[in-house]
């Protein structure tokens, strides 16, 4: 299905081409072979060991090599720079990065981090290499220098995906193997290749985003990066197949990997407890009404009644900051979707639809309340309490502003049911923090291996 694409699309550079099947049932072989290809045979383990036995195994003559997957396609603009290509204008170099369009369902995503999005496709041979510490996130490495072509793309789409179940399946393939991989990095037996660099190359800023992953709680990092792949990274804009597709990839996928990590680490051998469960449970409702009642406390002496405290409410007061943050970010993102926004300080209004005002119920307070209380009651490293308390606590509010956008497109005040929407918030809140918690503690209670405790 794919691979005419790609071998009619670099067919006129006249280079020579080397494909490496798997063990194709199709016509993959025959079509290779009509286009010149040389054709060796490999069972695939994984994409880095396909990549590491071509390079070992195939007869390559020329100085370079230009590594394409079979459902990418060259475009006449990467392919004016490659037919252009002086080897003699590229000596201190041994890498290129291609810019890379990827599509979904026939829809290019543009947005969600992936685009621009550049991939170490051209590299000279006998000095790149397939990076085999990694088991699905296959990539080249080159020692020395790399240089990006930006307006150089590949098309990558994989026409199979437009079935859904085809797309579910091969994920769920991908997710063991990446569960794998970071139980061996979380039991320090599989290290990283490409040097952690937040402002190197392309790859090594991607290394350097590995190990804050492999840092945050499991459970809750899937959705916080769909949070910041879909707002911060403006994915929303992608529409409604770019949204299907953020969340898929970026908080299914890896839900799934979450879940499948754990089940691993369950064949070891679990750790002894011996905390009390009375004590937890009293720690905690000491923990829960102190923060309850010090935000009721706070609030009143923030406001012009009794016991009003001027410096506390002009210069410390967090309530007013949390109100001020939900409101402003939840009208920035309704005026990227194109909305006519007003807010004060209490009340947000988009021109054609309602008006919602943001009282003290609606920022959250009481469930962050009960989820602190919990988490830093359970025994657990205080390291990792408080990573998993920050990115749930900013799970929930980034939950708060996705309602607030809905409620100020949607909610008719005309027709409240017995359930109003702080109601049902509520208890939608509550079913996600049960579900992050549950696992968070089964989490704990099967880690065997002293070095896995965030």
């Amino acid at each position: 299905m794919h691979l005419p694409r790609l071998l009619e699309s670099i067919q006129s550079l006249d280079a020579p081409v080397f494909v490496l099947d798997s063990g194709s049932t199709d016509n993959t072989v025959s079509i290779a072979e009509n286009f010149g290809a040389s054709v060796l045979h490999h069972a695939f383990e994984n994409h880095p060991k396909q990549w590491d036995y071509a390079l070992k195994n195939f007869d390559i003559q020329t100085p370079w090599i230009i590594c394409l997957d079979a459902d990418q396609i060259v475009t006449p603009e990467l392919k004016n720079h490659l037919s252009t290509f002086n080897d003699n204008d590229y000596k201190d170099v041994n890498g290129i990065y291609f810019n890379r369009k990827n599509f979904f369902k026939g829809q290019w995503i543009k947005h969600g981090g992936y685009s621009p999005f550049y991939l170490l496709k051209m590299i000279r041979f006998g000095v790149g290499y397939s990076d085999l510490n990694e088991n699905m996130d296959h990539r080249f490495i080159v020692p020395g220098n790399t240089i990006i072509w930006k307006d150089g793309y590949i098309l990558e789409e994989n026409l199979k995906e437009n079935n859904i179940s085809f797309w579910i399946e091969k994920h769920n393939r991908y997710s063991d193997l990446v569960a794998q991989e970071e139980v061996e990095r979380i039991q320090q037996i599989r290290l990283q290749t490409v040097k952690p660099h937040f402002w190197g190359s392309p790859d090594e800023r991607t290394a350097w985003l590995k190990q804050l992953w492999w840092k945050m709680p499991r459970y809750v990092r899937p959705m916080i990066y769909f949070i910041y792949r879909m707002f911060f990274q403006l994915g929303i804009l992608d529409g409604r197949t770019g949204v299907i597709f953020h969340f898929l990839q970026a908080f299914w996928f890896r839900l799934i990997v979450d879940v499948k990590i754990d089940e691993l680490l369950q064949k070891q051998k679990p750790v002894k407890k011996t905390n009390s469960p009375l004590k937890f449970v009293c720690l905690f409702a000491i923990l829960f009404a102190a923060f309850y009642f010090f935000n009721l406390f706070y609030i009143g002496i923030t406001s012009p009644v009794n016991h009003y405290s001027h410096f506390l409410a002009d210069h410390l007061n967090y309530i007013h900051w949390l109100r001020w943050t939900l409101l402003q970010s939840s009208a920035q993102i309704l005026r990227w979707l194109g909305f006519a926004v007003i807010t004060n300080e209490y009340d947000l209004l988009v021109a054609g639809h309602g008006i919602i005002q943001l009282a003290y119920d609606c920022l959250g307070l009481g469930v962050s309340s009960f989820f602190a209380a919990f988490v830093l009651a359970y025994p657990k490293k205080f390291k990792s309490k408080i990573l998993f308390l920050i990115a749930g606590v900013l799970g929930i509010e980034g939950l708060n502003v996705i309602r607030f956008v809905l409620l100020a497109l949607f909610w008719d005040k005309k027709h409240t049911g017995i359930l109003d929407h702080h109601t049902i918030f509520n208890i939608f809140i509550y079913v996600i923090i049960a579900i992050t918690l549950y696992f968070w503690v089964k989490r704990d209670n099967v880690l065997s291996n002293p070095n896995a405790a965030n």
